[in-house]
């Protein structure tokens, strides 16, 4: 996991606010106004969703990173970083005259960040430059690597993003130290604030890990098992060097990154296999400051160190020291036959961590100095190194890399690869001429579209033929927005194309009503029949494409009840995915628990929170603004396309299946008054205030948009009695967002 932390405390540098004269210097600390959660922890934190659409960048709209990523010479590029890594610098000297391993783990604990739990986290957007990646303890002096980079960066510009670039440096360094990679694509524009949807855990202190239940299970939907880390300590679990333990601490870890346990292996192998860690003496006696609390001075340079030179020989960053191999820099069996053929036992090294040194002499000054070529020193292994070798499981896998070095080559080139694509999305979105050719199963495959598409015609025809079955409006709606909403534009996973609604395990899922979605895909499996077979043309229709054509016709059939005449986007091209295409497994982390747009909450959610923050999450994953997650949840309240299981809370009208605006207008009308139906306050009644009689019932989710002082100035626009016409045609705006987010082809048109 080629993993380093550094346990340095901030020296004290992120407390009260101060407040400086003109020269710079420091006054006294001064009373700053508390922001407002702050004052109102417990009000709804909906600024998450304003990041989808306010561009905090130095780009405008007309800048497209995909097109200029397409004029860049990639060959010289690599070129380019090539020599970097060769050229050591006297202000952070590289390791055996190479930044290779340094580039790796840099390159490593960019995309290692991402969880398949919500698919957050990994190297899109260059993240490891920002807070508060940029300050773990994990990442102790990877900002020297990426000062390193920047004259490359300098030199190419707005060509090569830095996420693209972090990675990309981490390829280039394998293959300069004879190791074959699978490939490699571009993509990734940068970000310019961190993500702050991102829960990283609860804790408030780095390298904590209050994080566990009772069956030492990684509670919500966390990644690593420690704040401020990767993924494992590499110590071992909570400090302690148990190498058993470690390992179903990593097989946790690393199955939350949608790594199998051969995966799992090879990656730890493989990485392990170059470079060194870093301990020369205790962090916490000679290194300061992380980054974002370093003085103003060092310019975003952090873990500034008094030991000695603090850098070369000197070095502290984990505070495990040494080499795992003979040859740090080489790409060879070194690491496998030396974990698998020799004892190892524990000890506190120099900097006073927990790490195994071999138990025959005869290894003993078999690796080279990192920074003297006359001197020698031991080889060492972590305890997750160990950890390989204790587990059963493990052991098999490593053992059958050491007797086929071809089939450990492709395992870490593969599972690198996944590592560093996994938030991706399909291959359509990678860009450069190291792409794969080769389809993964991860990349959620869907076949190309070998016909010709419909068009305006029988579009119509097919709207008509919807209409004319015995499927409501309702029904057409659910069915629609349980295909595409299952889009995360995290790691752009999910959405309506494949059609996967109607394969496993989309289609047992209880957010999407098995039974009644069972009955309305056999009428629109018959209605793609009938179209299909009745052509003289090489005119089709997919069922994708049929299934979101369906919901269009609901919600212009549910206007024009209300007397709007509107018209929904369309845009035909999606394929129906084969079970053989889908994982099953990792599509089981994209079951909706929580959907707000249908109320629905599940028994057990998986996480903690209230059905309103879930909402806000799922509006997130939708890259929804507020405006669109208020339009959408009425439009959908109003369209009765609520679960079953809400049994009608939130349908504000007398005239279900019809869109209008009655949902704001009886949500915000003090003619009722709400009343919760336990001390749960989960469930309400809506209440006429003259008569007591109970008009409606709602869910929190749905008192939120009144209750919330944000939501509430949204809900008054579509309420009020000039608001209708708006509320139609940012609802269909909204939806015709959803049902293409996965689109990814119409973007290149």
């Amino acid at each position: 996991m080629s993993q380093e932390y550094s346990t340095g405390d901030t020296n004290g540098t992120n407390g009260c606010p101060v407040m400086h004269n003109g020269n710079g210097s420091v006054e006294e600390p001064a009373h700053m106004p508390a922001a407002k959660r702050e004052w109102w922890p417990s009000s709804l934190d909906i600024e998450i969703l304003d990041q989808n659409v306010q561009n905090v960048g130095p780009w405008n709209g007309e800048f497209d990173y995909s097109d200029a990523f397409k004029q860049l010479d990639f060959g010289a590029l690599k070129e380019d970083l090539h020599e970097v890594m060769t050229t050591s610098k006297d202000w952070w000297p590289a390791d055996y005259g190479h930044y290779g391993p340094l580039f790796i783990r840099m390159a490593w604990h960019s995309a290692g960040t991402y969880r398949t739990t919500d698919g957050r986290g990994g190297g899109a957007g260059g993240r490891q430059r920002l807070a508060p990646l940029n300050s773990w303890p994990d990442n102790a002096n990877l900002d020297k690597a990426r000062r390193l980079l920047w004259p490359v960066k300098q030199k190419y510009g707005r060509k090569i993003s830095w996420a693209d670039l972090m990675l990309l440096a981490g390829n280039v360094a394998m293959e300069s130290m004879g190791f074959e990679t699978f490939g490699f694509g571009g993509g990734r524009p940068d970000d310019y604030k961190p993500d702050g949807s991102i829960d990283w855990g609860p804790e408030d202190e780095m390298e904590t890990w209050d994080r566990f239940d009772e069956n030492d299970e990684l509670e919500g939907n966390l990644g690593a098992t420690v704040m401020g880390l990767i993924y494992v300590n590499p110590e071992g679990p909570e400090g302690k060097p148990d190498p058993e333990w470690s390992a179903q601490r990593i097989r946790k870890s690393f199955g939350r990154m949608a790594m199998n346990d051969r995966e799992t292996a090879a990656l730890i192998a493989g990485g392990h296999t170059f470079g060194k860690v870093h301990g020369a003496a205790d962090s916490e006696e000679y290194v300061a400051a992380e980054p974002e609390a370093a003085p103003i001075e060092q310019q975003g340079l952090g873990w500034k160190s008094e030991y000695g030179s603090g850098k070369g020989a000197d070095t502290i960053t984990s505070g495990i020291e040494g080499p795992w191999t003979d040859e740090p820099t080489q790409w060879d069996q070194g690491y496998l036959d030396l974990l698998l053929d020799n004892e190892w036992e524990v000890h506190e090294g120099p900097g006073g961590a927990w790490q195994w040194r071999p138990t025959s002499d005869e290894l003993k000054g078999i690796a080279p100095d990192a920074h003297d070529s006359s001197a020698t020193v031991d080889p060492m292994m972590l305890t997750t190194d160990i950890a390989l070798k204790r587990d059963p499981d493990y052991r098999e896998i490593i053992e059958d890399f050491q007797e086929n070095p071809d089939g450990f080559q492709d395992a870490f080139a593969r599972a690198w690869f996944k590592l560093l694509h996994r938030d991706m999305g399909p291959k359509e979105r990678y860009l450069g001429p190291e792409v794969p050719e080769e389809d993964l199963i991860w990349q959620d495959p869907v076949p190309d579209v070998d016909h010709e598409l419909i068009g305006d015609e029988e579009i119509a025809e097919l709207k008509e033929a919807i209409l004319d079955t015995d499927l409501s409006v309702s029904r057409l709606v659910k069915t629609a927005w349980a295909s595409a909403s299952t889009y995360r534009d995290s790691d752009k996973r999910g959405g309506a194309n494949g059609a996967r609604i109607r394969l496993k395990p989309h289609r047992t899922w209880e957010a999407n009503e098995p039974y009644e979605l069972s009955r309305t895909l056999n009428v629109f499996e018959d209605i793609q029949e009938d179209f299909n077979d009745g052509r003289d043309d090489d005119v089709r229709v997919s069922l994708a494409d049929l299934i979101v054509l369906g919901g269009a016709a609901a919600i212009e059939q549910a206007a024009a009840d209300a007397g709007h005449d509107v018209t929904v986007p369309f845009h035909p091209g999606r394929t129906d995915a084969t079970q053989k295409q889908t994982d099953v497994e990792a599509f089981e982390w994209l079951e909706p628990k929580a959907d707000g747009f249908r109320n629905y909450l599940a028994d057990d959610p998986g996480r903690d929170g209230t059905p309103e923050e879930f909402l806000v999450d799922k509006a997130d994953l939708l890259n929804l603004s507020p405006a669109e997650m208020t339009v959408l949840v009425g439009g959908m309240r109003v369209l009765d396309a609520t679960h079953e299981q809400a049994d009608g809370h939130g349908v504000f009208t007398d005239r279900p299946e019809t869109l209008t605006n009655d949902y704001f207008k009886n949500l915000l009308s003090m003619d009722y008054e709400w009343e919760p139906v336990s001390k749960a306050k989960q469930v309400f009644e809506v209440q006429d205030r003259d008569t007591g009689e109970i008009e409606w019932t709602a869910t929190r989710v749905d008192l939120i948009f009144g209750s919330n002082s944000r939501l509430r100035t949204l809900a008054e626009v579509y309420g009020a009695d000039d608001g209708e016409e708006k509320f139609v045609q940012d609802f269909v705006d909204a939806w015709s967002k959803v049902m293409t987010l996965d689109r990814f082809d119409l973007e290149a048109k």
